[in-house]
């Protein structure tokens, strides 16, 4: 490690003594706990979303920050953000629901994971209302316990509607401005309230065509360009399939999950699941899957073979794969494997000669 600048050491003493209530000047060299510090990480409930956002084994979204979860209607977002705060309540958190769009399953949420006698649920209709009762509730977690784990869900942000709104008449200009004049603002403050916390704050949010666009992203999403600008990560959820069973009922669907903004690794990624109805994400089988395109498994006809974490030989149809991976050593070894092939590792001399450029395929 390089010695510490002496005049940026005076700098950051100086400045440090002019904001007398707080400090603002850091070296991010891991000696400070600085605002940039990631407090915790939550995961989604897909093992491989979870890496393509923070890029990390253990990671998932970022604590402190703002998540976006957009896609067309049935995309699974309200799903994923169930999982969040499941997830959220197995490490001790406190999970909050801010519904907007009064269409709540209880034995939905319960069949993801999570314990509605524990989850605060709120039912509210304006962005006004939304953002101050987030407000409220980060100045009460500040007062009682600031380092409890928080996770608010707002689903949707695309369903709420301004006060505004409610009360002009639909044949009048300027009301359809207000939603987006009234959360450029309350996102410049929540961003910077829950920056310090434990909190981690997740909207919904629909994906709306725009009109008579021919080249670039054909998509926008609801509320202007505030919530994706203070947006830590952007998460896109496409459904690209059907799961039927033998009765051909549709008892799921096969999903795709693009990063397409990200500010805890590499933006563009992707993870490929499959979503349940009735049980949700099932993580276990896209371990199969990311394993075989890395070739970290060999299939021949039916059967999978792979060497386990004591270096022996085994041999399984996909139908034992959930058996196998209840014994947690070679859990964590399949585990460590995808690691070693999904995260990128940042090299100084990576350059054009080592990547291969492919076209954006068309919708």
């Amino acid at each position: 490690m390089s010695t510490r600048d002496e005049l940026a050491g005076v700098l950051a003493d100086t400045i440090n003594k002019q904001f007398k209530d707080m400090k603002v000047a850091y070296f991010l060299d891991g000696s400070d706990t600085t605002p940039t510090d990631v407090k915790d990480f939550i995961s989604t409930g897909s093992t491989m979303l979870d890496l393509a956002i923070s890029n990390r084994p253990d990671g998932g979204i970022a604590v402190g920050r703002i998540t976006e979860l957009n896609g067309l209607e049935s995309s699974g977002k309200s799903l994923i953000g169930a999982h969040i705060l499941a997830e959220t309540q197995k490490k001790g958190g406190v999970a909050v629901y801010i519904d907007t769009e009064t269409a709540v399953s209880t034995e939905f949420l319960e069949a993801i994971g999570v314990d509605i006698n524990q989850m605060l649920y709120l039912h509210l209709e304006t962005v006004e209302d939304i953002f101050g009762a987030i407000e409220e509730i980060v100045a009460k977690v500040r007062e009682s316990d600031k380092d409890r784990l928080v996770t608010i869900l707002v689903d949707s942000l695309a369903a709420a509607t301004t006060k505004v709104e409610l009360e002009a008449e639909f044949d009048k200009d300027g009301w359809a401005t207000s939603k987006a004049i009234i959360l450029s603002k309350a996102m410049r403050k929540i961003t910077q309230m829950i920056g310090r916390q434990k909190i981690a704050l997740v909207f919904t949010n629909q994906l709306r065509q725009k009109l008579g666009v021919m080249f670039g992203d054909p998509w926008t999403t609801s509320g202007g360009k505030a919530l994706p600008f203070h947006a830590s990560t952007r998460i896109r959820l496409k459904n690209v399939g059907q799961i039927k069973d033998k009765k051909n009922n549709t008892i799921g669907m096969k999903m795709r999950a693009q990063v397409i903004k990200n500010r805890l690794g590499p933006p563009m990624r992707h993870a490929d699941f499959e979503l349940y109805f009735e049980s949700g994400i099932d993580n276990e089988g896209s371990w199969l899957k990311v394993m075989k395109e890395h070739k970290l498994v060999k299939q021949g006809g039916a059967w999978y073979t792979m060497d386990d974490h004591n270096g022996k030989e085994i041999k399984f149809q996909s139908k034992d794969w959930p058996d196998y991976l209840k014994d947690e050593d070679f859990k964590a070894h399949c585990y460590q494997m995808i690691c070693d092939k999904v995260v990128l590792k940042y090299e100084k001399n990576f350059g054009i000669d080592d990547v291969v450029i492919e076209e954006e395929p068309s919708e």
